[in-house]
């Protein structure tokens, strides 16, 4: 039976992407993977071609009672991914074994077709623009163990011909009902609390979820055994031009301050101090405003040479958010 299996299925990507799949009816058959349940926000079919496996791939993969056609497709999202938030081998224990496992269940299934997540983090810390060809040089545990997953995978390929392997490196995706880096930004803009580090002028590369989504039906449909390629929004737009677009699409006033970058990691190492001290977490970490004031530029040569369409630039993407979930914009 020709099946869909989504190792973290349930994470913020895997929920859009199953919707997609099971709206698209692009198979037979559809299993979700995943150590977290299922958001309950997720429109699931009430048919026994839909199944829930709760699992864990850092070890062997056992889904023996399901058979599967050579044309099935596995999706591989599942990944340790926050930074900071996890210790340094949690990186590799999931990333990694992940992989292996993963390559183990197609091996034994029979399995021809993998697509897998990756990230931007193996380009490492650059201020100059990263295509799918640029050298990798990751510098984090989390781009390190991304690197040797997409590696691991590039094995399993080499092996058979008749194999296919996708391996997408997206920026920073974001959307409806996701809390992190673009929605913070748009909710301390609304504040009136959103400081810039240093002049705003460097490129945040940012990709919108429905964005990923089609690129990744897009290139499902390319006939190349092995296909890399990156996800960002074109054309992308420096920080100060991001602040300013969320600013005009919501219409807030109040000033935006710019600060040094040395002065934000300061004043970020102060709150988590405070925070530590008090017993409370914070968002503010001076690792992330590091992050934040540091360029990714990261250049989706794949799917520009192959003319797919890109739906999204910033402004675009806010719009088709405050649409599909218009509670967000209540702030």
């Amino acid at each position: 039976m020709k099946t869909a299996i989504i190792f973290g299925g349930a994470g913020y990507i895997g929920r859009f992407l199953l919707q997609d799949l099971l709206a698209k009816k692009s198979f037979e058959q559809f299993i979700v993977f995943d150590l977290q349940t299922l958001s309950q926000d997720v429109q699931l079919p009430s048919s026994n071609n839909f199944h829930f496996i709760q699992g864990d791939v850092r070890q062997p993969i056992n889904l023996d009672k399901f058979s599967f056609s050579q044309d099935s497709w596995i999706f591989n999202l599942a990944a340790i991914h926050r930074e900071p938030g996890h210790e340094e081998h949690e990186y590799y224990e999931t990333n990694l074994k992940g992989a292996a496992h993963v390559n183990q269940f197609a091996e034994k299934n029979q399995i021809n077709n993998i697509f897998f997540t990756s990230s931007i983090a193996p380009y490492g810390k650059s201020r100059e623009k990263k295509m799918e060809d640029s050298p990798l040089n990751p510098v984090t545990p989390y781009g390190i163990s991304k690197a040797k997953a997409e590696k691991i995978h590039q094995e399993w390929l080499a092996k058979n011909n008749n194999r296919r392997l996708i391996i997408v490196r997206p920026s920073v995706i974001y959307g409806p009902g996701d809390p992190g880096n673009v929605y913070r930004m748009i909710k301390t803009l609304s504040k009136g609390t959103f400081i810039i580090p240093g002049k705003g002028d460097i490129i945040k590369a940012y990709g919108y979820i429905y964005g990923l989504i089609d690129s990744i039906n897009f290139t499902l449909q390319q006939n190349q055994s092995l296909i890399i390629y990156n996800y960002a929004e074109n054309n992308l737009l420096t920080l100060k031009e991001m602040t300013h677009t969320v600013k005009n699409f919501m219409h807030i006033k109040k000033p935006t301050l710019s600060l040094p970058i040395p002065v934000l990691v300061m004043i970020a190492s102060v709150l988590q101090l405070l925070s530590k001290l008090l017993g409370k977490k914070s968002d503010i970490h001076p690792v992330r405003v590091k992050k934040a004031g540091f360029p990714t530029h990261i250049e989706p040569t794949y799917l520009k040479a192959n003319n797919f369409q890109f739906n999204y630039e910033f402004e675009a993407s806010l719009q088709h958010w405050k649409k599909v979930k218009p509670s967000d914009f209540q702030l």
